[in-house]
C-alpha cells in the first residue's frame, strides 16, 4: 500500500505508519527512542519528522517527551489547567482566561493509562501494523487524497482547524478517536520544532481507510486526474502585442 501511495502521490517525504501502544513493552526490537539514541527529549511532531525524513522507526514514551501540550493530550501528564491557561493568554492565543479554557477543552485527548508508547515507522517498510497513517503533502497532493477518500461515499471530508497542536492532536488523535480522515493545518510547533515547511499540509487516515483511499486514487488516476497535475498545454501561445509566436519567428527569419 505504501508503494501504491508513492505511485499516485509521489510525496516529498515518507508516509508515516503510527501505532498507539497500551504497553511500551510492545515496542518492536530495533526501534530507536529519542532519549536513549539521540540523547534528547523531543515532541511528537519531531518524532514524526525524523521518521518521514530519515526513514527511521522511532518510538515515543513519557520519558522521551519534551512537549507539555502533547503530554496532556496523549494522557501522559496530569493536566494543570492554570498553567495551560496562563500560557495561552500570555502568548495571546486567547483574549482572556474563559477563552483559554475553551481552547484547552477543545483538544482531542486520550484517557490516562490508554497509551504508554507511540511508534512511528515508514509505511513502505513499517515494523508495525498501524492504527493511523500520516502524510505530509502539498495542496495539490492533498486534493488528490480528497478525491480518493470520497470515491466510495461522496461525502466531503470535514475538519477542525485551530493552528494549535496540529499534526499530533488534531490529526493523529483525531483520526484515531473518530476513525475518519483528517485534514490538518500544521501548528506553530510543527513548524518551529519539526521543520514543517510553508507549503506542507498534513492528511491523517485510520488504517481501515487506506484501502479505500488507494482505490479512489487509482480509479481517478485511470481517467487522467493525476499528480503531478497534467496541465492543459494544447493551445497556441501569444507573445507581446497578441502576435502569434510563430509569426514572430517567421518575421525574424525574413529579416535575416
Amino acid at each position: 500500500m505504501g508503494k501504491e501511495i508513492r505511485r499516485y502521490l509521489n510525496p516529498e517525504t515518507f508516509p508515516v505508519a503510527i501505532k498507539i501502544l497500551k504497553d511500551k513493552k510492545e515496542i518492536p526490537n530495533g526501534t530507536r527512542t529519542p532519549l536513549k539514541d539521540l540523547k534528547v527529549k523531543v515532541a511528537h511532531c519531531q518524532a514524526q519528522s525524523i521518521c518521514r525524513k530519515y526513514g527511521w522507526t522511532i518510538a515515543m514514551t513519557k520519558e522521551d517527551l519534551g512537549c507539555a501540550i502533547s503530554g496532556y493530550t496523549y494522557g501522559w501528564e496530569t493536566p494543570h489547567p492554570e498553567g495551560a491557561i496562563d500560557f495561552l493568554t500570555r502568548m495571546n492565543y486567547a483574549i482572556d482566561k474563559t477563552v483559554a479554557l475553551k481552547m484547552l477543552r477543545s483538544f482531542r485527548t486520550l484517557e490516562q493509562g490508554k497509551c504508554e508508547a507511540v511508534v512511528y515507522s515508514p509505511l513502505e517498510w513499517t515494523k508495525i501494523e498501524p492504527d493511523v497513517i500520516l502524510f505530509y503533502l502539498n495542496p495539490a497532493q492533498l486534493m488528490r487524497c480528497l478525491h480518493g477518500s470520497t470515491y466510495r461515499t461522496g461525502i466531503p471530508i470535514t475538519g477542525s482547524f485551530s493552528g494549535r497542536a496540529g499534526s499530533c492532536t488534531e490529526g493523529v488523535l483525531g483520526a484515531y478517536l473518530d476513525q475518519s480522515p483528517k485534514v490538518v493545518v500544521p501548528g506553530n510547533g510543527d513548524r518551529v520544532w519539526a521543520s514543517v515547511q510553508d507549503h506542507e499540509m498534513a492528511y491523517v487516515v485510520p488504517s481501515s481507510h487506506l484501502k479505500d483511499l488507494i482505490e479512489g486514487l487509482g480509479k481517478t488516476h485511470e481517467r487522467g486526474i493525476r499528480y503531478p497535475i497534467p496541465s492543459y498545454m494544447r493551445y497556441q501561445p501569444e507573445v507581446g502585442l497578441s502576435l502569434p509566436l510563430m509569426d514572430i519567428f517567421k518575421s525574424q527569419e525574413k529579416e535575416n
